[in-house]
């Protein structure tokens, strides 16, 4: 190992942010012992524009750029030398000087529906009649409402604690949140049940962390390197290549989530929706995995002409 030490990442102050930032310091040390050493690794949490405006929906405060602008501004004038972020916030186009150096093994990318007061929960169909879901997500509100449109949404922001209070509080009936985070703060909730994709496709990059670092260290690069997962970046590269030809923010709902069969296919699935819910286009594409860029392009392609020139307008 040829880094300067000691190494410092940066990330959200959440309590998510914080667990998954403590994973890859794990996976970090399991592959360069030295790193377990006192100091080696030091974490430098930052509070970013998406931690300090929860009052409005993203879509109106510009994106999910939010959650990385102060990251990133810290990665590139060198007060910390790595950034452990969720890809699901990560906007299509990074910085110039800065990129995406590995994607860990992804955990658990499924929705999870917590309504505690629902006996025997397995679906959005077992929600009573005008059921409040409270969500800061467009894409899950178009999901739902293109399922059950006597549902009321509520927005809902915060992390996942904050979520899971409002919801005990009687602010909303029920709320939509990432299995992987659950898994990742080891929560158990009562009252909860995952979405199969169908039923709800998650959003781009969901459980999956991506690893940022200034572009040309390669001695960064190079520690970095035993940690990445094939298969994982793979199917983010291709859900991203989808979001990049729709122009994708958190201004529109889009879904997307890519699959690799184990034997060098890969599968995505895409969707694009109004968020009322009214009108919902969805694609599949299959193909090697080692085409994951074309695969998700071609999908995002198809999309885009299913909704016609004045979709990304409204």
């Amino acid at each position: 190992m040829d880094v300067r030490l000691p190494i410092a990442v940066g990330t959200r102050g959440s309590p998510l942010a914080i667990a998954q930032t403590r994973h890859v310091c794990d996976l970090l040390v399991a592959a360069h012992p030295a790193l377990a050493e006192q100091g080696a690794l030091v974490t430098q949490t930052i509070t970013t524009s998406g931690d300090r405006f929860t009052d409005r929906p993203l879509a109106e405060i510009g994106g999910k750029g939010l959650f990385t602008k102060e990251i990133e501004e810290a990665l590139l004038d060198g007060r910390i030398d790595l950034a452990v972020h969720s890809m699901k916030d990560v906007p299509t186009w990074l910085p110039e000087g800065l990129e995406i150096a590995v994607v860990p093994e992804r955990e658990d990318p499924r929705d999870v529906l917590i309504a505690p007061d629902v006996p025997d929960l397995s679906s959005l169909a077992d929600l009573p009649q005008g059921a409040r879901i409270g969500t800061g997500s467009l894409r899950r509100q178009a999901q739902i409402l293109a399922r059950r449109p006597d549902i009321e949404i509520i927005p809902l922001r915060g992390n996942v604690g904050t979520r899971l209070r409002k919801v005990a509080d009687g602010v909303a009936d029920a709320t939509l949140l990432a299995l992987a985070g659950l898994k990742r703060l080891g929560e158990e909730v009562d009252g909860m049940a995952v979405l199969e994709p169908p039923e709800m496709l998650p959003a781009v990059g969901q459980g999956a962390l991506g690893i940022e670092c200034r572009t040309g260290h390669e001695r960064m690069q190079e520690l970095l390197q035993p940690i990445v997962d094939p298969l994982t970046t793979a199917a983010v590269r291709c859900e991203r290549a989808l979001l990049e030809v729709l122009d994708g923010s958190c201004r529109m709902p889009i879904a997307g989530l890519a699959v690799a069969d184990g034997s060098g296919g890969l599968r995505l699935d895409g969707l694009i929706a109004q968020p009322d819910g009214s009108i919902c286009h969805r694609v599949a594409r299959e193909g090697a995995m080692t085409d994951a860029c074309a695969i998700g392009r071609d999908a995002g392609a198809a999309l885009r002409a299913a909704g016609g020139p004045d979709w990304f307008e409204t």
